[in-house]
C-alpha cells in the first residue's frame, strides 16, 4: 500500500466516532473484507482512516490525494452503493452512502464546484452567468486585443500570397470583371493614389516596420465599391468612379475613399479579422509560422468578411488625418457615401473582405417599409449619417488628436 501509513495501536486509543461500514477489496483476495471507515480533518482535505476488524490490525491512513473521492450528483437521490478508489491499495465498497457523505462533511470535506452545479440550481445558474459574462468580455475585448498582438508577427509575404490567391478566385468566379475605364483615366487615378501614399506620415502607421507595397487595381461587376486586401492591394470598381462623376463630386471624393482603404491596410484590419474569427488551423499556422496550407482556406474566408463598426471608424479617422496631411477636403467623400447609401434601393451582394462602407454596405431606400424601420444593410455600423457628418467636418470625437 504505497503512500498509506498505519497507526500503531495504543492502550488508550479509541476508534473515531461516526464510522461507516464498508468492504475492502485489497487486490490480494477475491473476497472483500469488512472494515470500518473514518475520517481525519486535514489542511488539504480529510484523510481516510481504514479500520480492519480482525484482532490486532492497526488502522491504515490514506491521505486526501490518495483517495478517489466519489461525489454526490443529486441533492436528494444518493447512490445506493459507492466505490472508493484507493489506487494501489484496491478499492472500498460503501453500502451506507448517506452515512459516508455525512461523516465526510463533518470531517471538513467541501463539495467541488462541479458537484455544486449538479446538486444546487443557484450554483449552476451563478456559474453559467459568470461564464457567459467571461466569454462575452473575452470576445468583446480579449479577442481583438490578442488578434492585434498576434498580427504583429504575421509576415507580409503571407498577406501578399493570400491577396494574390483571393483576387484570382474573385476573378475566376466572375465576382469581379475586367475594368472598362479608359487607361488614361486609370493612370490619372493611380497618380493621385501614389501621391496620397507618399504623403502618409510615419505617425499614422499602426505597426512599426510594416511596409506593404500599395497597388491600385480597377474592376467592374460589383456596383459602386472599393475594398482593401492584406499587403496593400486596393481595388476600385468602375461604378464608384462613375458615381462620383455623375454626382459632380470630383476626384477628391474617390481620393477620400482611397485614404479610407489605405487606413484598413495600415491597421491590418483584414488580417486581424482572420485571427479574430478563431479559425483554429489559421491561428495555429500563424503562430507557428507554417502558412503553406492556409492560403486556400484564408482566401475563401476572406471574401465573406466585412469590417466591424470600430474598424470602419478607425479607417475613417485615418482618412481624416491623411486627407488633412495632404490638404485635401473630406466633404466630397462624405457626399459620395450618402449618395450611394440613399440610392441603394435593394440589398447589394455580399461584400468582399474589407469592402468600404460607401460602396458595399449601403442601406435600402431612405423610406423603408414599417417592418424594416431603422434597419439598413450597414448592419455592423448603421451610423452612416453620423460618419458622413464627421467626414464632412474633418474631425470626429473618437479620433485621436
Amino acid at each position: 500500500m504505497a503512500g498509506a501509513r498505519t497507526i500503531p495501536p495504543t492502550a488508550n486509543a479509541a476508534p473515531p466516532a461516526a464510522l461507516v461500514r464498508a468492504r475492502w477489496y485489497d487486490g490480494l483476495n477475491s473476497q472483500g473484507r469488512p472494515v470500518l471507515i473514518g475520517f481525519q480533518p486535514g489542511t488539504a482535505g480529510p484523510a481516510l482512516v481504514l479500520h480492519p476488524l480482525h484482532q490486532g490490525a492497526a488502522p491504515v491512513v490514506f491521505g486526501h490525494r490518495q483517495v478517489g473521492w466519489p461525489e454526490a450528483w443529486h441533492a436528494q437521490r444518493l447512490q445506493e452503493r459507492l466505490v472508493v478508489d484507493l489506487q494501489d491499495a484496491g478499492s472500498l465498497e460503501i453500502e451506507d452512502a448517506a452515512g459516508w457523505h455525512a461523516a465526510l462533511q463533518r470531517a471538513g470535506q467541501r463539495p467541488t464546484l462541479a458537484q455544486r452545479m449538479q446538486t444546487r440550481w443557484p450554483a449552476f445558474i451563478a456559474v453559467l452567468v459568470v461564464a457567459a459574462i467571461g466569454l462575452t468580455l473575452f470576445y468583446r475585448y480579449g479577442t481583438p486585443w490578442a488578434a492585434t498582438q498576434l498580427t504583429r508577427f504575421v509576415p507580409l509575404a503571407w498577406e501578399t500570397a493570400l491577396t494574390t490567391d483571393t483576387l484570382r478566385r474573385m476573378d475566376e468566379g466572375r465576382m469581379l470583371k475586367p475594368s472598362q475605364l479608359a487607361p488614361e483615366r486609370q493612370a490619372a487615378l493611380r497618380q493621385r493614389f501614389d501621391a496620397l501614399v507618399a504623403q502618409t506620415p510615419p505617425g499614422l502607421r499602426r505597426y512599426r516596420g510594416y511596409a506593404p507595397r500599395y497597388t491600385l487595381s480597377f474592376r467592374s461587376g460589383m456596383g459602386p465599391n472599393a475594398f482593401a486586401l492584406p499587403g496593400g492591394a486596393i481595388v476600385v470598381t468602375d461604378d464608384l468612379v462613375r458615381e462620383a462623376r455623375e454626382r459632380q463630386l470630383g476626384d477628391d471624393a474617390i481620393v477620400g475613399v482611397l485614404a479610407h482603404e489605405i487606413g484598413h491596410v495600415v491597421h491590418r484590419h483584414t488580417t486581424r479579422m482572420l485571427v479574430e474569427q478563431g479559425v483554429l488551423n489559421i491561428g495555429l499556422g500563424l503562430a507557428l509560422g507554417d502558412v503553406s496550407g492556409l492560403l486556400s482556406t484564408g482566401s475563401a474566408l476572406l471574401t465573406g468578411l466585412a469590417y466591424s463598426r470600430s474598424k470602419e471608424r478607425e479607417a475613417d479617422c485615418f482618412a481624416i488625418a491623411l486627407m488633412g496631411q495632404a490638404r485635401l477636403p473630406t466633404a466630397p467623400m462624405a457626399d459620395l457615401l450618402l449618395a450611394i447609401a440613399h440610392d441603394a434601393e435593394t440589398p447589394a451582394p455580399t461584400p468582399a473582405a474589407g469592402a468600404s462602407t460607401p460602396a458595399s454596405q449601403a442601406p435600402p431606400s431612405p423610406h423603408p417599409q414599417p417592418a424594416q424601420e431603422g434597419w439598413t444593410l450597414l448592419s455592423s455600423h448603421p451610423d452612416t449619417v453620423q460618419r458622413a457628418r464627421e467626414l464632412r467636418d474633418g474631425h470626429a470625437p473618437h479620433c485621436a488628436r
